[in-house]
């Protein structure tokens, strides 16, 4: 699912498909970018992966129409950006630091750079039901989920008309998942600790995560 591109991963950082698969299911907002005669453009907006369409799926999402993103021809693929869990690591928190002192701060992150066709879709039909499915993807945490059949049927129809659907048909991934993996187990064990403390759990999960990969 990953090919080699442009973003720098080293061998013991690059992710693998059951990452990738963990980093597009997470509902979360990514950034669009697209090269144009005008110039980078960007827009970040929540997507929801599609694995049904095409042989690498499709990330699928929406934008406001007075967005003239969608109105600009890309100049080859689009990329879109998303990013995972992500945190400062001190030096403080490595067994190692109490040894030899060789230590530095660092960043641990998870990131994607997807690359891939960009359709435009101004159909109000397929918005309804984007929107109906993203809608189900974010509220499924929600203690009483909030349903689009909960807006009366006009207000629906009007927001549809204000948006335009964007379908980034996936060519290739390049995938990162830095979260420690290089460090003695020692050191994890700190790092895992100094979140926790920090309260960052969602960070500490992925490093453990990355330790079990």
């Amino acid at each position: 699912m990953c090919d080699g591109g442009h973003v720098y991963v080293p061998a013991h950082f690059a992710a693998d498909d059951g990452a990738i698969a963990a980093l597009l299911a997470r509902p979360t907002a990514a950034d669009l970018v697209t090269a144009t005669a005008d110039g980078l453009v960007a827009t970040p907006l929540p997507l929801l992966f599609d694995p049904r369409t095409g042989p690498r799926g499709a990330l699928l999402g929406h934008v406001a129409r007075n967005n003239d993103q969608w109105r600009r021809p890309p100049l080859g693929e689009a990329m879109v950006i998303v990013r995972g869990p992500e945190a400062y690591v001190s030096p403080g928190f490595y067994a190692s630091k109490a040894e030899h002192g060789r230590v530095v701060p660092t960043w641990n992150y998870v990131t994607a750079h997807i690359y891939g066709q960009l359709v435009v879709h101004d159909d109000p039909q397929w918005l309804d039901g984007l929107v109906r499915r993203l809608t189900d993807h974010h509220e499924a945490g929600e203690p009483r989920p909030w349903s689009v059949d909960d807006a009366p049927p006009a207000f629906v129809a009007g927001q549809l008309r204000a948006i335009v659907g964007v379908e980034v048909v996936i060519s290739r991934i390049e995938a990162k998942v830095k979260m420690s993996q290089n460090r003695p187990a020692a050191d994890v064990d700190g790092v895992v600790a100094g979140l926790d403390a920090r309260g960052d759990h969602t960070a500490a999960t992925a490093v453990r995560e990355a330790r079990r990969g």
